[in-house]
């Protein structure tokens, strides 16, 4: 459920939204008259879902209208002692945030939700070089989004040691 609501934050970019994408879908779930008995299946179906009533959403809006939500303010102890790992992790957020639909969709799948080319393929519909090439341009898109972002890398002073 943690992979399904990750992947419910990852489309909308705002908690409140991801929220109730997350148990509008789990709500159709609960409804369907059939599941899948398999494993991978009943994932991929749970996924689809979503994804299914995320677009349902987009239409009935008439367009895409997210905007990124501020995050909570992180623990000043978290900060302190894991600096990089935060910081990478608010890059590829903002990164991810900044990208477009589709990008964001593919990214989300392979690497938070964790599905194989094969599965994705499944589930999209698609060809597994299709869904291989989509993941290179969105990887890309990330990079550069990222690269062109106003977070730098602040070079080392080093100090002397005094004797």
């Amino acid at each position: 459920m943690s992979r399904l609501f990750g992947y419910a934050r990852s489309l909308t970019s705002q908690r409140a939204d991801a929220d109730d994408l997350f148990q509008e879908s789990v709500l159709k779930a609960l409804r369907a008259k059939r599941v899948p008995n398999d494993q991978a299946a009943y994932r991929a179906w749970l996924f689809r879902i979503l994804r299914n009533t995320f677009i349902d959403q987009i239409r009935r809006t008439g367009g895409d209208r997210r905007k990124p939500d501020g995050e909570p303010p992180l623990q000043s102890a978290e900060v302190w002692h894991h600096e990089d790992t935060l910081i990478n992790a608010l890059t590829v957020r903002s990164g991810m945030a900044r990208l477009a639909p589709p990008h964001r969709e593919i990214i989300a799948l392979v690497d938070f939700a964790g599905f194989s080319y094969s599965e994705i393929a499944e589930f999209l519909e698609l060809p597994v070089g299709t869904v291989m090439s989509r993941l290179s341009r969105a990887r890309q898109a990330l990079l550069h989004t990222v690269e062109t972002s106003n977070v730098h890398v602040l070079p080392v002073e080093r100090t002397r040691k005094v004797k």
